[in-house]
């Protein structure tokens, strides 16, 4: 369920990210909850992922914790701090690759498709100097 990536992200901080794969919702369905989460902080995106009532939601829970669990084998990183940076949803295969159906009326059968989809969640943790920076700018004006 869960593959660590440390790549380096825009400022130069290392990201860490968790993928399930195959994930038997479609990816129209978990995008609604993947941007309830999007730029908030780890204990914040748990917090509103407990109260979500869609099903994508157990699913980007354990996203987001293994993401955790990845930035938590790093000693120089605060697990507390984490941000979610990028979280999204892309569309996976159909189940089986092929189209299911199901009796129509009039001896007709109607195709429906079984989507799955590619789940990502990223994390890291928001430089100090861009904190200090802030309040400085804060101060002065």
């Amino acid at each position: 369920m869960a593959n660590k990536n440390n790549t380096g992200a825009e400022s130069g901080a290392k990201s860490y990210a968790a993928k399930l794969r195959y994930a038997r919702i479609t990816a129209r369905k978990a995008r609604l909850v993947a941007d309830l989460i999007r730029g908030r902080t780890v204990n914040n995106a748990l917090e509103v992922l407990g109260f979500e009532h869609k099903r994508a939601a157990s699913f980007y829970t354990g996203l987001v914790r293994s993401a955790m669990a990845n930035a938590g084998q790093d000693e120089g990183v605060n697990v507390n701090q984490l941000v979610i940076t990028d979280c999204r949803a892309d569309d996976g295969p159909m189940l089986q690759g092929r189209m299911r159906f199901r009796p129509g009326p009039q001896g007709r059968a109607h195709p429906f498709k079984k989507l799955t989809s590619h789940l990502t969640v990223v994390v890291s943790q928001p430089a100090e100097s861009a904190g200090k920076r802030r309040r400085g700018s804060k101060a002065k004006a």
